[in-house]
């Protein structure tokens, strides 16, 4: 987002159990989830703010848009004075939207979707298969040139960069083959966050006005994510860039193009030259994990003094912090995260998004499988527990945010806060237990 992302991320996310069938890739699959939960009253599915001076609409009430063909053609036509505002010509604005019926497929499905949740283990380990694992591998051999030119430029590690290639798009297997222009207008037309969309399909327009490749080309998933690594459009416009020279940014065809931008991405998201994502780590007999998560950092040092080993027997770096995760609750595995698992998180603010990323960027750089066990017998909370959840810790005083269905740092620190106070393992996981309990609380 960089691909469906920090709001979507849309950078930002979609090939996991589930998802297969459909042909959407991991990362679209999840992006798709947060559209989908966007249209349940949910703010945020990519990863990109809006740039600043980007002309909005109101939001359109989707009980009230007009389903048929002329309707749309209005709406379309409409668009053409704030396009020409951003610079786009009248050729450009009619061969990418000149012809473009809506696309009934749009919105119906998503909806359903929003409602499906699925365990963290299931994404990952449908993301880190050992055939993406051996695949990763070979691109790294097949650019490695490339991608060691990338590090020096822009300090990413190469495997995280990879990574995101694997979990967007299967390195290139499958980047979305709807016209973006019809899939950004179709969404905007049915009032599908209306605003953001709608700035993103302007910003599509002045892509293709710059000539970085012919409208026939951008394709995408079916909420704009283009290219290898699917970038909305407004993160092609910021982060994009021409890697081989020839003054295209070309994310579609060029993969030393595409690898540039994400590593771009990275870097100026704040990336940390020579710092690792963190690790799996194995905690001592009854470690206490009340007193940390992922946002308090200590360092290396400190941890290894407290008896925290990596799981795979390596040593924990000898410089830099990281923060205890516990993505399953104290049952599941455990990792040490540093400041690079947030900027991956940037890229698609799901943890089973980011968790997939850096495990098989970690399989790519040559790690083994992860070690820890999952809680398999626990049932994780529908979107409908969550956002029950959201209002019970809202009722206790707490401050979680919108009431969305997602569970995401603001709501497990509100989760560990609720848990020491009721004498609980403080590990700021939600279960239906945790839930029933909540309930009950005054």
């Amino acid at each position: 987002m960089a691909a469906l992302r920090r709001k979507m991320r849309v950078t930002h996310p979609e090939r996991p159990i589930g998802w297969t069938r459909s042909g959407l890739t991991a990362g679209q699959a999840f992006r798709a989830l947060i559209v989908a939960a966007g249209v349940a009253c949910v703010t945020a599915f990519v990863m990109h703010a809006k740039p600043a001076g980007a002309q909005t609409a109101k939001p359109q009430k989707a009980a009230s848009v007009k389903s048929d063909d002329a309707g749309f053609r209005t709406f379309v036509e409409g668009l053409w004075p704030e396009a020409r505002a951003r610079g786009v010509s009248r050729a450009t604005f009619d061969a990418a939207l000149g012809k473009i019926t809506i696309d009934t497929s749009i919105g119906g499905t998503s909806a359903r979707q929003a409602e499906f949740v699925r365990p963290v283990w299931e994404y990952v380990n449908s993301s880190v298969t050992q055939q993406r694992v051996d695949k990763g591998r070979a691109m790294a051999r097949e650019y490695a040139q490339t991608l060691a030119n990338i590090e020096r430029q822009y300090g990413a590690d190469p495997s995280v960069v990879l990574a995101i290639w694997g979990v967007e798009t299967s390195y290139g297997g499958f980047t979305g083959n709807k016209n973006v222009f019809r899939s950004l207008a179709t969404l905007v037309y049915k009032g599908i966050r209306p605003e953001f969309f709608r700035n993103e399909l302007l910003t599509a327009l002045q892509i293709l006005q710059e000539g970085h490749v012919a409208a026939s080309q951008m394709t995408g998933s079916w909420a704009g994510a283009m290219g290898h690594t699917q970038f909305m459009p407004s993160s092609f416009m910021k982060w994009a860039v021409d890697h081989n020279g020839d003054r295209h940014k070309d994310i579609w065809n060029n993969i030393p193009d595409a690898l540039a931008s994400t590593a771009n991405y990275l870097a100026q998201h704040g990336w940390q030259r020579g710092l690792p994502w963190g690790y799996e780590v194995q905690l001592p007999e009854r470690f206490d994990v009340s007193p940390h998560d992922p946002q308090t950092m200590r360092r290396f040092s400190d941890w290894a003094r407290m008896g925290v080993r990596r799981a795979d027997g390596g040593a924990l770096a000898n410089n830099g912090e990281a923060g205890l995760w516990l993505p399953a609750g104290a049952r599941g595995p455990a990792f040490l995260v540093t400041a690079n698992y947030r900027v991956i998180r940037t890229y698609n603010m799901s943890q089973a998004y980011m968790l997939a990323v850096a495990m098989l960027s970690s399989r790519i750089a040559g790690g083994g499988p992860m070690a820890g066990a999952w809680p398999k017998g626990e049932k994780p909370l529908s979107t409908k527990q969550v956002m029950e959840m959201q209002r019970n810790l809202q009722r206790l005083g707490f401050n979680v945010g919108d009431i969305d269905g997602r569970i995401g740092e603001q709501v497990q620190n509100a989760i560990r806060t609720f848990q020491r106070r009721q004498g609980m393992v403080a590990d700021g996981y939600a279960t239906a237990a945790l839930l029933e309990r909540m309930r009950t609380a005054r």
